[in-house]
């Protein structure tokens, strides 16, 4: 199938609200709840540790139940009951009422998991639709850079907003984003092909099956590595630039350079994806956020410049990190013959992999910092140096072994 732009613009524009809603979820939560309820970090990075690991833990058994469904609707169906979990557990979470101490925690848990039930869904249903579109190399990487760039374009506005006008405003932003979004995609997308009928349903125990697949295993561990590497200075980024690099003011300037240089780099990353192939051309982009993070821990207090040209750097890579795993997913669903039968059951293991990364950000660098002394506002030198080990060092590390792995997997002649 060849997509059209307009067809392109029609799956890809409902990525937009999808991320306005990620990037508060994983980057927000921590300093919004520690500084307006003075939770500890301690406290908030066990609390989403809990309820990430609930969240993913119920990711493969949404993909089986959408692969089990034959209708070609089955991910519109899915997407539209994901809608209202999702918009009201979302604002639950950023426009809470006034709680006293012991109603704060509940009210953060019950919240969370509402609004990670729809963005699970939702995310899944939308990824899923996209892989089963298309597996031609010249057309999946255009297909999930339509649907990462506008994605970006809902990171951006999530990054320039809430300093501005605050998370009122991007609450009901999201919402009419979302109804805007949620036409196009219901009514002009392209539509998947029906499940062949002399095909069977797969039964319960086939949520493991991707894992037969010896591509999907190198490629699975490739990309939690990598995003494990990605969420721990994600997480830890609002604190860093506050607290490390006496920036606080211009953090949404920093993230708003991210996210555009990020956009910007799409266009380049698939058109070398063509050339030389997705696996070669991510691993020369992993290549580029680890000499750019060996640089950051080198970096002194108001290293304005520097740490601008990092995120930038850092943020053309990202655009190879939201645009070609996928792509490179889409290939081993095609390669193992499960096209139009699994996507489902392999976004939902897929999904679930992406928020332990989430989880074990949060679960481990929030505590583990606490641990090392470093609290929200310090300037103690011992916290200061604790922050530098975890939000740099550490995913330096990571992003090495995620290197390595990619560069022994098997997936360069798919």
């Amino acid at each position: 199938m060849t997509l059209t732009r307009p067809a392109l613009f029609s799956y890809g524009a409902f990525g937009l609200p999808l991320a306005m809603v990620a990037l508060p979820l994983y980057v927000y939560i921590p300093q919004f709840y520690a500084e307006k309820f003075g939770l500890s970090l301690s406290v908030i990075g066990a609390a989403l540790l809990l309820m990430r690991l609930l969240d993913a833990s119920f990711d493969p058994l949404i993909g089986l139940a959408l692969d089990r469904i034959r209708t070609r609707h089955r991910y519109r169906k899915a997407i539209l009951l994901a809608t209202l979990p999702l918009t009201f557990g979302f604002i639950a979470l950023f426009r809470p009422p006034a709680l006293d101490s012991a109603q704060v925690l509940p009210w953060f848990a019950a919240a969370s998991v509402t609004v990670y039930a729809g963005f699970s869904l939702a995310t899944i249903s939308y990824q899923s639709w996209g892989a089963a579109l298309t597996q031609a190399l010249t057309q999946r990487a255009r297909l999930s850079a339509a649907r990462e760039g506008c994605g970006l374009i809902g990171v951006i506005l999530a990054a320039i907003l809430p300093p501005l006008y605050g998370m009122d405003t991007l609450c009901w932003l999201f919402v009419a984003s979302l109804l805007l979004s949620l036409l196009p995609l219901l009514l002009w997308s392209p539509r998947p092909q029906r499940r062949p009928e002399n095909l069977p349903a797969p039964g319960l125990r086939s949520w493991l099956s991707p894992f037969h697949n010896q591509r999907f295993r190198w490629l699975l561990a490739a990309f939690m590595l990598n995003g494990i590497a990605a969420a721990i200075p994600a997480t830890l980024f609002l604190f860093f630039a506050k607290d490390r690099l006496q920036l606080g003011d211009q953090a949404g300037l920093f993230l708003v350079l991210y996210f555009a240089a990020a956009a910007l780099s799409m266009p380049l990353w698939v058109a070398l994806a063509k050339r030389h192939g997705e696996a070669r051309v991510w691993m020369a982009a992993m290549l580029l956020t680890l000499l750019a993070f060996v640089w950051i821990v080198q970096l002194p207090a108001a290293a304005l410049w520097s740490f601008g040209l990092i995120c930038m750097l850092t943020g053309a890579a990202l655009g190879a990190d939201l645009v070609l795993p996928a792509a490179l997913l889409a290939a081993v669903i095609a390669n193992a013959g499960h096209s139009g039968q699994r996507e489902g059951s392999y976004f939902g293991l897929w999904n679930c992999g992406s928020k332990l990364n989430l989880a074990l950000a949060a679960g481990v660098a929030l505590p583990l910092l606490d641990w090392l002394g470093y609290r929200p506002g310090t300037t103690s030198v011992d916290g200061i140096a604790a922050l530098v080990l975890i939000y740099a060092a550490l995913p330096c590390l990571l992003k090495l072994l995620a290197l390595l792995v990619l560069w022994r997997a098997p997936l360069t002649d798919i």
